[in-house]
């Protein structure tokens, strides 16, 4: 369930609200006037931001240099 926090109460305690957030693993919404303005949600663990692309880029150094492979172009 989500929890809710005026904007105000959410200033004097975000760095507790961010701890609780991440512990719980339950989002939470901020209101400002009873309004939501803002959803803090808790990062998903199972892919991680830095590194997620690590290994997926093929580097070629001579991308001019003729290949080792016959090959037939058909008309």
């Amino acid at each position: 369930m989500e929890h809710i926090i005026a904007a105000g109460d959410f200033q004097a305690k975000c760095l507790q609200m961010l701890d609780e957030v991440a512990e719980q693993r339950e989002p939470l919404l901020i209101t400002k006037q009873g309004k939501p303005v803002a959803r803090l949600i808790p990062v998903s663990s199972e892919h991680p931001l830095f590194g997620a692309m690590a290994g997926s880029v093929v580097s070629e150094t001579d991308i001019l240099a003729p290949i080792d492979i016959d090959w037939a172009a058909q008309s």
